[in-house]
């Protein structure tokens, strides 16, 4: 049927329809009344990054956080976006045409997969949460695996915390437009299942009275 696809995770809610994925940055600052975009451009400053670095962006979608990042890059800086949908393709190329430091492979992050080159920083953005917990794991790997000694991973997402500890709204509005995944996605413990990847816990920064979170990690030199 037009407008669908089928989904590798029928109750993930970051698998985008074709018209959603076409306008996904448009939807989204309309239903945030542009917050959204405030939050995000924070998001990216407190991110650390350094003139040189070289950034794999796991779960890309169209470039608009590759856009924010690429401002704090300098002349040997880099971004490689990774993503599974065509129409995040489109947009992302389209954003960086005529700007070779920008590239986009389509590519599964949930499946191991090695692009023979090694990043400074990897990063994802609201990705992590939508996949079932085995999936998250390879995710995980596959940034290990791409990184150098010393190289540097940062997770925006939710934070962990007790959904029955929140507001009566804020419940409903989780468990209504969020996925299944998203509910056990709270209730991990990052920063030790990190530690058992052998990442060393560097900083965490919260956002929306510490509901999201962003935990910056390294790996040993």
């Amino acid at each position: 049927m037009a407008g669908k696809r089928e989904k590798i995770y029928p109750e993930s809610k970051i698998e985008l329809s074709p018209f959603v994925a076409r306008h996904y940055d448009f939807l989204l600052d309309l239903v945030t009344l542009g917050g959204y975009a405030r939050f995000i451009r924070k998001a990216m400053a407190d991110l650390g990054i350094k003139p040189e670095d070289s950034i794999l962006d796991l779960g890309c979608g169209t470039g608009r956080n590759a856009e924010l990042m690429m401002k704090y890059l300098g002349p040997t800086g880099k971004i490689t976006g990774l993503d599974l949908l065509l129409e995040m393709q489109e947009q992302f190329q389209k954003r960086f045409k005529n700007k070779p430091r920008a590239s986009f492979r389509q590519q599964r992050i949930d499946v191991p997969f090695d692009l023979g080159e090694k990043y400074d920083l990897a990063f994802m953005s609201f990705v992590l949460h939508g996949f079932p917990q085995p999936a998250r794991m390879i995710i995980l790997e596959n940034a290990r695996r791409h990184l150098k000694p010393g190289g540097r991973l940062a997770i925006l997402d939710y934070a962990e915390f007790p959904l029955e500890e929140k507001s009566k709204l804020f419940r409903w509005v989780f468990r209504t437009f969020e996925c299944k995944y998203a509910l056990d996605f709270i209730e991990y413990n990052w920063k030790a299942i990190l530690r058992q990847l052998d990442f060393q816990a560097e900083e965490e920064k919260y956002y929306f009275k510490r509901s999201i979170r962003l935990l910056k990690s390294r790996l040993p030199d």
